[in-house]
C-alpha cells in the first residue's frame, strides 16, 4: 500500500452508525480509526461509481469521462455499466435504421 499522510478528521455521527462501527471493530479485530478509514474508502469508491453512472445515464458526460470520474479503466467501467444495467445509449428505432442505412451505403 502507498505511504499515506494521515490527517485528523472530527465528525459527529448518529448513535446507530457508531454502533455499526463498534460491531466491525469487534468482528474484524481492528482499531476504530482503521475501521472508519476503511469505511470511508469504500464509501468514496462507491460514491464515485454511482456519480459516474448517474451522469452517464443522464447524458451529461461521455463514457470515457464517466470512467475517469469512477477512476476505472474503460473496460472496468463497461463491466460496471453492464452489472448495474445502466442504459446510456439512447437511439430511437428511426435513428438506428438511418445509421444502418448510412453504414451500408458507405
Amino acid at each position: 500500500m502507498n505511504e499515506l499522510t494521515l490527517k485528523p478528521l472530527a465528525v459527529r455521527i448518529p448513535k446507530e452508525i457508531e454502533k455499526e462501527i463498534l460491531e466491525l471493530v469487534e468482528r474484524e479485530k481492528l482499531d476504530k480509526a482503521t475501521v472508519v478509514r476503511t469505511l470511508l474508502e469504500i464509501g468514496i469508491v462507491e460514491w464515485r461509481k454511482r456519480t459516474a453512472l448517474g451522469l452517464l445515464r443522464d447524458g451529461k458526460v461521455t463514457f470515457a469521462k464517466a470512467a475517469e470520474i469512477a477512476k476505472l479503466s474503460l473496460w472496468e467501467f463497461a463491466d460496471l455499466v453492464k452489472q448495474r444495467n445502466i442504459e446510456w445509449v439512447r437511439y430511437t428505432p428511426e435513428e438506428i435504421e438511418r445509421e444502418a442505412r448510412e453504414a451500408a451505403a458507405a
